[in-house]
């Protein structure tokens, strides 16, 4: 199955989508969010991703932050006070949205409200993009998934049975343009709580293109992914890991976000097609490196070959030794020197 957001067609196939994820490092600030899609654009990524939300509709005064962002960012400030800083009017967005058009790069967001699901939705992005955080989020997803445009679904902290309710819950509104990630939803993800293999499970149980949204550190896990089959890559990136705010450390910075993308393409590359077949460059090389049956004697017109009369030796361009049964036995009708290949018009 393939899934078509904005000209590119995801699965089946084809190319993986990769997704430079910016999420909220831009820290508020327009001019670094430009940066980043500059940085998306240079890098190779197909696309540009932000998050959208009005602080005051997705979390109360008092909740606390997780885990990583208290280690990261301290635990003075209430996660509402985190995110207020975080927060870019829909102006900014409209902005951002019209600068990446003109870099010729895909933008969209993960709305984390319905007013933004509206806002985006009017904005023209090509897909929804929906946090793990908001799997068992109905009202949300069904505000989405009614929009009719492609969903790409992360699956963090999920059982196998919340991912078929949302998946379900989505179909039932008619919308059939489903992409889902697989993803650790802990910034960083420790590498031996990836569980890579997972991505199989998806895409046997749900038959829809299935990806993976990367936490960990570095640029191999991703990689792994693709090898394995995933079709789009989400990854989070800065301009600098040490830059204030919850995600940057957990981030790749423009020259790993570079190699990563790549990287991957070259893994593209290689991984081919399944059929079994010898390369063009191979075809050349295994006329030297095969072997053919030669004459380990002069043999002369009349004489009857016998094991003792052949050996087999490179170049690969006479008869394969694979045949040798076939030549034993038979007569020279043409003489035959010393180490010379013996082919079929000198034998009867």
């Amino acid at each position: 199955m393939r899934i078509k957001i904005g000209k590119r067609l995801i699965g089946g196939g084809k190319s993986c989508f990769i997704i430079a994820e910016a999420g909220v490092n831009h820290n508020g600030d327009i001019r670094l969010a430009k940066k980043l899609i500059d940085v998306a654009k240079e890098s190779g990524a197909d696309a540009v991703k932000f998050q959208t939300f009005i602080t005051e509709k997705i979390v109360t005064k008092n909740a606390s932050k997780a885990n990583y962002q208290k280690i990261i960012t301290g635990t003075k400030e209430s996660q509402y006070q985190m995110l207020k800083k975080l927060e870019l009017a829909q102006n900014d967005f409209l902005k951002l949205k019209k600068y990446a058009d003109s870099e010729n790069i895909l933008f969209f967001s993960t709305p984390y409200d319905e007013e933004s699901v509206e806002f985006l939705y009017k904005t023209r992005i090509p897909a929804f993009k929906i946090s793990s955080a908001d799997i068992t989020n109905y009202p949300l997803l069904t505000t989405v998934a009614k929009k009719k445009l492609p969903i790409i679904l992360s699956t963090g902290m999920s059982t196998l049975g919340e991912v078929k309710e949302a998946v379900n819950l989505i179909k039932e509104t008619g919308n059939k343009k489903l992409i889902l990630l697989h993803c650790n939803f802990n910034y960083p993800a420790k590498i031996e709580e990836v569980n890579l293999l997972a991505m199989k499970t998806l895409s046997q149980t749900f038959q829809v293109p299935v990806g993976y949204s990367d936490h960990t550190e570095g640029i191999e896990i991703p990689i792994a992914a693709v090898s394995l089959g995933a079709c789009v890559i989400e990854k989070h990136f800065t301009l600098n890991k040490n830059l204030p705010g919850p995600d940057h450390k957990a981030s790749l910075e423009p020259k790993e976000l570079r190699e990563m993308i790549n990287k991957i393409r070259n893994i593209e590359k290689a991984l081919g097609s399944p059929i079994k077949f010898p390369t063009k460059s191979e075809r050349l090389n295994r006329r030297i490196s095969r072997r053919s049956i030669v004459a380990a004697q002069n043999l002369s017109r009349g004489m009857i070959i016998t094991p003792d009369k052949i050996l087999v030796k490179r170049p690969g361009t006479g008869i394969p030794p694979k045949r040798i049964k076939n030549v034993i036995g038979r007569r020279v009708i043409k003489d035959i020197k010393l180490d010379e290949l013996i082919t079929w018009n000198k034998i009867r």
